[in-house]
């Protein structure tokens, strides 16, 4: 099997790999995943048809992407930034990825979050070239044949959203495909997924944006949401599908509103190996961070007292993590839920009102707060922090600003250093500013936030600002799960890779909570690899070329495997006259 339509990729007599195209000429300019632009040799532009269509001077990798990041360095608004980066993206892969790889923490907010909810709800007015896959009620009946239309033949990985519930902005219909496509760019860029294995995925089942709908130049269906059964049925016609089309691919869920993120896992996630990121990866990554926390504090993390406050898809991920983490250290599962309080909008979660079903593992049994001092019904943050008696504040609220003055020093009178997250996206939803958190407890709180936020310079010391980003997760998770080519994304694996993130901190940054995200690369091959262990450990792993091996040779099959950001020689199958 071709791994494209368009192109082979073969191997020399000496082992060495190299692209036979089943195109040439302008067609061959004209597709990304092939272009070399400038950088094709004399020998490639003879063979393949493109004397006279590029410049006489042949340039190295090097010079084109210096040539790209000088214009890069002029432009000062973020969103332009991002329409540039996408449209090297849509031109030339290889020289956008070999970019953003030496750039990483650089571009890594302009191409995912913050910069990413702007180019998702400008989507369709700076839609440029056509990337990825759209699924629609418009062609959900013929799906296989829409699918068969993709050009590759070997995806490993997709990132598929139905756009309910972007980052903290909500409802963005066909615009989040941007999500899926940033996503895929931090897969490849920094966890090692060849671009031709990739493939982002839009499930376009409407909207309930009246103004979108509206909208002249909206590019999505223009009718309100599926729900319910006529929800899933789309969705199962699309995985079967899927599989039929894909059988070795992983998936994983994006941006699911909290009313289907939970069950769409739940329903496919053996049907094909999945995992949903706002859930699992923010668990995750949360996880890793408290730990870490809780190393600079000299404790353990059964020394907390928990609060997360949010109870959507990445609060209750985020709470489960937490529970998972409680009870590695030896708590049973009634003594680690004692120790974590999750508050919705109306408050404490309480088993004595109605809620979702995802929620009531951790409601609270109402006689907890019979000598509390309450005023309404339900105990609400501060109300909550004083009386449990708090250590650990982590945001997932989407609720700027939440985390007050009153609210930090409320934590603070129980440890003297509070670990305080404010880990909404995008930055304006954050629940507070790092330099504030550290200026009201003089520089004793240990913060991390969801959004890159700058070092914070306090009575002459300076404090690096953790970013709690998924990309320290999803990336090397997925990963492992393609080379080892498990079953399923087991919740141990996912643990496993919050646990390794946290390994990776203590041993390389033990003063930090996170490490830099210009380390994103290394960070990716640790995981990958200690999630493809994991998958051995429990019978996931189906590649036979594992059987057997230690974790060094674990690390060196992943490093092997990992995508590097080159130009490989172009050979035709037929040599042009």
């Amino acid at each position: 099997m071709t791994v494209s339509r368009y192109y082979d990729v073969k191997r020399d007599e000496r082992g060495k790999r190299y692209l036979e195209p089943f195109i040439e000429g302008s067609l061959l300019l004209g597709l990304p995943l092939l272009n070399k632009g400038t950088a094709f040799t004399h020998e490639e532009r003879k063979a393949l048809k493109l004397e006279g269509l590029l410049p006489p001077h042949v340039t190295s990798l090097e010079e084109q992407k210096e040539r790209n990041y000088r214009r890069y360095r002029l432009i000062e608004n973020d969103l332009e930034k991002h329409i540039f980066l996408r449209n090297l993206q849509d031109r030339n892969e290889v020289l956008f990825f070999a970019l953003f790889a030496d750039h990483m923490s650089e571009m890594l907010p302009i191409l995912y979050t913050p910069t990413v909810g702007e180019a998702v709800k400008q989507f369709s007015h700076i839609y440029r070239y056509p990337r990825g896959f759209a699924a629609s009620t418009d062609n959900i009946h013929d799906i296989d044949q829409a699918l068969a239309n993709v050009p590759l033949n070997d995806v490993r990985l997709a990132v598929a959203t139905d756009s309910s519930a972007i980052l903290g902005i909500g409802d963005q219909g066909f615009g989040g495909m941007a999500i899926s496509i940033g996503k895929l760019a931090i897969y490849t860029a920094a966890g090692g997924l060849g671009p031709d294995k990739a493939l982002p995925i839009e499930l376009d089942v409407g909207t309930n944006r009246a103004d979108l709908i509206n909208d002249p130049l909206y590019l999505g269906v223009r009718h309100r949401r599926l729900s319910g059964e006529e929800y899933y049925a789309f969705m199962d016609r699309f995985v079967e599908a899927f599989c039929r089309r894909y059988p070795n691919a992983v998936m994983q869920w994006e941006d699911f509103g909290k009313d289907t993120a939970f069950a769409v896992l739940e329903r496919y996630r053996k049907v094909l190996p999945s995992f949903n990121d706002d859930i699992q990866g923010t668990g995750a990554v949360t996880l890793a961070g408290v730990l870490s926390a809780c190393r600079i504090k000299g404790e353990q993390l059964s020394d907390q007292r928990i609060l997360v406050y949010g109870a959507g898809a990445g609060g209750v991920g985020v709470a489960q993590a937490m529970l998972d983490g409680l009870m590695r250290e030896g708590l049973s599962e009634a003594q680690a839920l004692d120790r974590i309080f999750v508050l919705d909008s109306k408050g404490l979660l309480l088993s004595n009102r109605s809620m979702e079903a995802y929620k009531q593992k951790f409601a609270k049994d109402p006689a907890l707060i019979q000598n509390w001092r309450v005023e309404g019904d339900a105990p609400n943050l501060y109300e909550t922090i004083l009386n449990a008696q708090i250590t650990v504040l982590l945001g997932l609220s989407g609720q700027p600003g939440s985390f007050s003055e009153p609210i930090v020093q409320a934590v603070r009178a129980h440890t003297d250093r509070p670990i305080i997250f404010p880990l909404s996206n995008p930055t304006s939803s954050s629940e507070a500013i790092p330099e504030d958190i550290l200026r009201w407890t003089n520089g004793k709180a240990l913060v991390a936030a969801g959004s890159p936020f700058e070092p914070v310079e306090l009575d002459g010391q300076v404090y690096p600002i953790g970013q709690g980003n998924n990309a320290f997760v999803f990336p090397g998770l997925g990963f492992g799960t393609v080379l080892s080519k498990a079953r399923e994304v087991s919740d141990a694996m996912v643990l496993e890779a919050a646990y390794t993130l946290y390994d990776y901190t203590s041993k390389h940054h033990p003063e930090r909570i996170y490490p830099p995200t210009s380390e994103l690369r290394e960070v990716s091959q640790f995981v990958a690899s200690r999630v493809i262990r994991q998958a051995m450990k429990e019978g996931l792993a189906r590649e036979e070329r594992l059987k057997g091996l230690g974790m060094e040779a674990i690390q060196a099959y992943v490093a092997e495997r990992f995508w590097q950001p080159r130009y490989l020689p172009y050979k035709p199958a037929v040599s042009n006259p």
